[in-house]
């Protein structure tokens, strides 16, 4: 009796072509969800470039220089371009906005599933995740300098006197934040699938 429901591609009670179906189901669905993955990385990662690139604020500080005379007030700018760890964060998010658009495209074109492009795409989704969380890591050092200062280098906290430039740059951060988990959900997402297809 088995053999007879073999001979007629129904195994367990599931025919070969309801298994074809769900399978394809599936890869849509995979698929679906890794160019959502991929536009939301695009967007976030735009954007924390752009929040962290238009971030500027400047303000007069009180400066003493003699004692016996009152405070001059002198003004002071604090600008995305002053710190050598904020341009590699907005350069970071810039190059990984760009791949993010190419990879988009790449993936938007690959309808035939050519596996050597789509193993190229995961390899730069990894270099993204790790290029993301390092202009992570860099830039909120220096943030978090700005709102403690160093007293073993005697470096004051001016987050005190630039305020809102030290906020915008912490939204910036989050949202890089969360472009990079999504790249990183975009690297297990096609684990998943190369799981699957094995």
């Amino acid at each position: 009796m088995d053999s007879q429901y073999k001979s007629a591609g129904i195994e367990n009670g599931v025919t070969n072509d309801r298994v074809k179906e769900v399978a394809v189901a599936n890869k849509r669905k995979m698929r679906g969800c890794d160019l959502v993955l991929r536009f939301l990385a695009l967007a976030f990662s735009l954007t924390a470039a752009v929040v962290l690139g238009v971030d500027k604020q400047s303000t007069k500080v009180a400066v003493t220089l003699v004692s016996s005379l009152p405070p001059v007030n002198i003004p002071v700018t604090a600008t995305w371009h002053h710190l050598s760890a904020f341009v590699y964060f907005v350069v970071a998010n810039a190059i990984a906005c760009a791949y993010a658009t190419i990879s988009l495209l790449l993936t938007l074109g690959n309808r035939g599933g050519k596996k050597g492009l789509a193993t190229m795409i995961v390899v730069f989704d990894l270099v993204m995740v790790a290029l993301l969380f390092s202009s992570v890591g860099a830039a909120g050092s220096i943030g978090l300098m700005g709102y403690q200062g160093n007293s073993h280098v005697q470096w004051k906290k001016v987050c005190n006197v630039f305020e809102n430039f030290c906020n915008q740059g912490m939204v910036a951060m989050g949202l890089s934040g969360v472009a990079s988990i999504l790249f990183f959900l975009l690297v297990v997402l096609a684990t998943l699938k190369f799981n699957k297809s094995n």
